[in-house]
């Protein structure tokens, strides 16, 4: 009995994040890698996002201040249409073009929500992946999990034995890769998520600024 506290203990005492890594199976190495690199992966792309949402809003506003300020349409042209750098002068740059162009409000809503929409979806770029992140990290960490538990039964067939100092390096990848799936994959659900609301908030304020221009449009033709 003594004995077998003791193997427990020194096992115990090994089994530190790297050294769990060690001693698993190459398998299981992989697995854990790539769940690693998932994980890192997440975490730059929602800090990318959330700064280019940061950005993005802080230009909407100074847009919307400027667009409403009393300027003529000429000046504001000269100012964003010519200078498109970001979605709502883009935007406005497109509605521009059928404006000049004497067309109705209609025409002008058509050709400014088109290129909305082509904005938001270059704004959407890198949420797919956190929702590939988010849904398939923990199904790797399942597959080391299995892989894991079934080393741990090879161990007991090899030696016969049912002792925790058999079985105990097999359960510990098992877990570790269990673990390391959900630390790839809940950041990765509550990223996309926030990042999809806030990216949802603005593509409600640049649906907004189209059908304001059209209405616009058709008031200056009326």
């Amino acid at each position: 009995m003594e004995a077998t506290v003791v193997d427990v203990a020194q096992t115990a005492s090994g089994f530190s994040f790297i050294e769990l890594f060690l001693r698993s199976d190459w398998v299981v190495k992989v697995v854990m890698a790539v769940l690693a690199f998932m994980s890192v992966w997440s975490w730059a792309i929602a800090i990318d996002k959330g700064l280019q949402m940061r950005g993005l809003h802080s230009k909407a506003k100074s847009f919307e201040r400027e667009f409403w300020s009393g300027q003529s349409l000429d000046k504001l042209a000269e100012q964003y249409a010519k200078n498109a750098k970001e979605p709502f002068s883009r935007t406005f740059a497109a509605g521009l073009r059928e404006w000049k162009g004497n067309k109705p409000g209609g025409r002008v809503a058509k050709a400014a929500g088109a290129e909305a929409g082509r904005e938001m979806a270059n704004s959407e770029s890198g949420l797919g992946i956190l929702a590939t992140i988010s849904s398939s990290a923990p199904f790797i960490g399942l597959f080391g999990t299995v892989w894991g538990i079934m080393n741990s039964f090879l161990a007991i067939g090899a030696t016969g034995s049912t002792e925790l100092s058999v079985i105990a390096p097999g359960i510990s990848e098992a877990l570790f890769a269990t673990a390391l799936g959900l630390l790839a994959a809940i950041p990765a659900v509550v990223f996309f998520n926030a990042l999809s609301a806030n990216l949802n908030k603005y593509g409600s304020r640049l649906d907004g600024f189209v059908d304001e221009l059209a209405a616009l449009a058709d008031r200056e033709k009326g």
